[in-house]
């Protein structure tokens, strides 16, 4: 298979895709490696079936596709046709990264990852970057032979890791909110003034949540407080307004989270890595959510800023309207409260990870 000519800059192969947690951070490493080397190119790994199919070329980046080698979760027989499976995405991603010339194979977990570092293994410098609080088996894997191992936050099971946070998109990490503010409110039709709090559970939502804070929508109008309430494409939220209230604003997905964080003094939400590392970069209190199932890895991605002050923490079953009354109604409309919780979560972000990392790999590169 013909080479692709090499060129001054040199070629970064980034390997994170399936989800948006895989996906976002190799974006934005993507994004910090074209700021410090213009001269770069940077192409993506992923698989037709993952999001990767449709977040990479939007952000103009080209995107190879290779064979998915998902890991069953437990004995079936597709689990013995796993090595088999891995061979030909090896064989797969090798051709790759031999036909564009790949000087640094860069990963961030997930079945995109796997085969990626076996391919590179012995052939071209690996990078692993870990976004979540428990590494996954394709991360513990590609660390055993990375040049460099970075990490979210400490203690994920990789030995030996540079703790950087998570690379965010450039829009939030240098999102001035308070300069926003006026515009973002405007935006989403938010009282200009009001205590305004923000909602929502993911990109599919959660029916959990929205029960929960529809069900305070009265509590919430009483107080004084407005609502901007992403609750997912494939649900609905009922809330009648109340006249003379700041409105509850239902969405079904928000396009611009820059603009929402920007509208919000505090929010609602889910625990998964990427939302926690924006919360803690942008400065919002919290109050977090986590999945109620899986292994505990949102309610320990959540533990920093939970630990500093700057967000409380509240298991899915206990999330009621009468518990969103007592406990989140009075946060939002305490102004000193929230203004010391934004300064313990600002002190747990890492807004500057991006760069961090991109120099991380430059720096392995060499070239």
């Amino acid at each position: 298979m013909t080479r692709v000519p090499q060129q001054v800059g040199p070629c970064v192969v980034v390997a994170g895709g399936g989800t948006a947690g895989h996906i976002e951070p190799a974006l934005a490493l993507a994004d910090a490696v074209m700021r410090l080397r213009p001269d770069a190119r940077v192409v993506a790994l992923g698989t037709e079936r993952g999001l990767e199919s449709r977040l990479v070329p939007a952000r103009g980046y080209p995107l190879e596709l290779i064979p998915p080698v998902p890991m069953p979760r437990k004995p079936t027989p597709d689990l013995l046709k796993l090595p088999m499976r891995v061979r030909a995405a090896v064989r797969d991603t090798r051709a790759v990264l031999e036909r564009v010339g790949a000087d640094v194979v860069v990963g961030f977990g997930g079945y995109v990852a796997l085969p990626a570092y076996l391919a590179a293994r012995g052939r071209v410098p690996i990078v692993v970057h870990e976004a979540n609080a428990k590494a996954g088996l394709a991360n513990k894997v590609g660390a055993k032979f990375a040049e460099r191992v970075a990490a979210a936050v400490p203690d994920s099971g990789l030995t030996d890791a540079e703790i950087i946070g998570i690379p965010l998109r450039y829009s939030i990490t240098s999102l001035d909110r308070a300069a926003l503010r006026a515009q973002a409110r405007a935006h989403f039709g938010l009282h200009p003034t009001a205590p305004t709090l923000l909602v929502f559970g993911g990109s599919q939502g959660a029916r959990s949540i929205n029960n929960a804070v529809s069900g305070a929508a009265s509590a919430f109008a009483q107080a004084g407080i407005a609502v901007l309430h992403a609750h997912g494409p494939k649900n609905t939220v009922a809330v009648q307004s109340v006249p003379g209230a700041p409105p509850y604003v239902p969405v079904p997905y928000l396009e611009r989270m820059d603009l929402a964080y920007a509208a919000a003094d505090a929010v609602l939400c889910r625990s998964g890595a990427m939302t926690v590392a924006e919360v803690s970069a942008v400065g919002l209190p919290a109050v977090f959510v986590p999945l109620p199932h899986g292994n505990g890895e949102q309610a320990l991605n959540a533990s920093t800023v939970v630990s500093a002050g700057g967000g409380i923490l509240v298991p899915d079953e206990q999330l009621t309207p009468e518990w969103i009354s007592a406990n989140v109604v009075p946060l939002v409309a305490d102004r000193n409260r929230l203004a010391a919780m934004t300064t313990a979560t600002l002190s747990t972000g890492h807004r500057e990870a991006d760069e961090v990392l991109a120099r991380i790999v430059l720096e392995v590169v060499k070239k």
